[in-house]
């Protein structure tokens, strides 16, 4: 009896799998989207759907969204200054040594530099000692193993199994090391209960949003708190360090545009005389944010977007998305497609030129993300990479080395949620000749 019995589930189990498998594998075929078969086990990611987590992101971005204007990141310019010019000494002891830099380690030891004192207030001189406890932090969220690889698989793939296993989007040991920092530089500021009157910056912010939270009935955790410090840590130190990489490295092979560059920078340092640059002036230096822009353009820190459709919505009289649907925005694959940037492969900051930019279709360059939604560090991140390239370019002028493969030919990461190379990067520095160089 018992055997008939596990028969008969086993026969009712398998009929509804078919059901749903061939449910599922016609599903974009009757809407007439084209699209690659799906998997029977991950069909094409509509395991992804979830409960739509709104209200409580709108209330997180809304006072998040107080630190990262232009007003506040002016009062941080001093010290992307002073990271910057221990970038330059870095750079000088580096070119002593007998073996090339790897420019993603130098570049993300001064990303990590930036946003531990910018936005955690916390001294971290990667830099200049060679480690920090915030770079050991950075440096563990940016690793990959085994066991990890398993758990971002669960997240994104099989969500029911994160709570089975505990499996975390971060390392569990560095999460709790960044939590002792949390909870150290929130009692140097007088603990939880201290009225936070004005966001210096997003340690600030944070305590800020509890205690509103708090007079309205609504609990806002430490967890959720120390996710969003960790999330900005992650978004922040290894793509921006990523954008110095790739875009040093461009500049290398591309010395027409390199000198171009160099030229409008020189020129902006002569009218400042012996100021140093700063976010509003180097803002004002067109080319250089023709460069980051095109260097984004092929290196877009993530490659895709995905957003979870709010309401049902019509594409044509074939298509209708449902609402709750997971939708996937091919973000490089627009970026790279000669449909929108002619000659996608070739390096050519000048697409991004005024007169230019404007022909650019709308919504098909989106390394930020675009709308409501777009990453919400876009101006900290830009006044980082001027400041840091201006600096560079001004004093050292970056040359090919031999044996090194062409950007084409280099690889990205295939472990791992960015668009980072997965080799490590090599230039010459070498020092120029004019008169802001000593």
């Amino acid at each position: 009896m018992i055997v008939i019995l596990v028969l008969i589930v086993i026969a009712c189990l398998s009929v509804w799998l078919v059901t749903k498998w061939r449910r599922v594998k016609r599903y974009w075929l009757e809407r007439g989207v084209p699209h690659h078969p799906p998997h029977p086990v991950l069909g094409s990611l509509t395991f992804l759907q979830r409960e739509n987590p709104d209200p409580l992101w709108s209330s997180l971005r809304r006072r998040l969204t107080s630190v990262f204007t232009a007003a506040k990141l002016r009062s941080l310019n001093g010290i992307t200054v002073s990271k910057a010019k221990n970038l330059l000494s870095r750079i000088d002891i580096e070119i002593q040594k007998s073996e090339p830099m790897d420019l993603r380690k130098i570049f993300t030891d001064y990303t990590t530099d930036v946003i531990g004192e910018s936005a955690f207030g916390v001294t971290s001189n990667s830099l200049v000692d060679g480690d920090s406890i915030m770079r050991k932090v950075t440096r563990e969220f940016g690793s990959f193993d085994l066991h990890r690889g398993l758990s971002w698989s669960s997240i994104f793939f099989f969500p029911e199994l994160v709570d089975i296993f505990r499996f975390s989007f971060f390392p569990k040991d560095t999460v709790e090391v960044l939590r002792k920092i949390f909870r150290s530089v929130i009692a140097q500021r007088g603990g939880y209960e201290k009225e936070v009157k004005d966001a210096r910056d997003l340690l600030d912010a944070l305590l800020k949003i509890k205690q509103e939270a708090a007079k309205e009935d609504e609990e806002i955790t430490e967890d959720l708190l120390l996710a969003q410090a960790a999330i900005f840590l992650l978004g922040g130190f290894e793509t921006s360090g990523g954008a110095l990489s790739w875009t040093i490295y461009e500049l290398a092979w591309n010395p027409q545009c390199q000198e171009k560059l160099y030229q409008e920078v020189l020129e902006t340092k002569r009218k400042i005389g012996g100021r140093n640059f700063d976010s509003a002036i180097v803002s004002e230096i067109p080319y250089l944010d023709c460069v980051i822009k095109e260097t984004l353009r092929i290196y877009p820190p993530m490659g895709w977007l995905d957003r979870i459709s709010s309401k049902e919505y019509k594409i044509d009289d074939n298509l209708t998305i449902p609402a709750g649907t997971t939708v996937y925005v091919n973000g490089v694959g627009m970026q790279m497609d000669p449909q929108y940037f002619p000659e996608p492969e070739v390096y050519n900051p000048d697409r991004f030129l005024p007169d230019n930019e404007r022909d650019i279709t709308p919504y098909s360059y989106m390394p930020f993300g675009e709308g409501p939604r777009n990453c919400i560090g876009i101006r900290f991140a830009y006044q980082t990479l001027r400041l840091g390239l201006a600096e560079i370019i001004l004093k050292y002028e970056v040359r090919v080395l031999p044996n090194t493969p062409k950007p084409t030919e280099c690889q990205v990461e295939k472990n791992g949620l960015l668009l980072m190379p997965s080799e490590k990067l090599f230039v010459e520095f070498v020092k120029r000749d004019n008169e802001f160089v000593s």
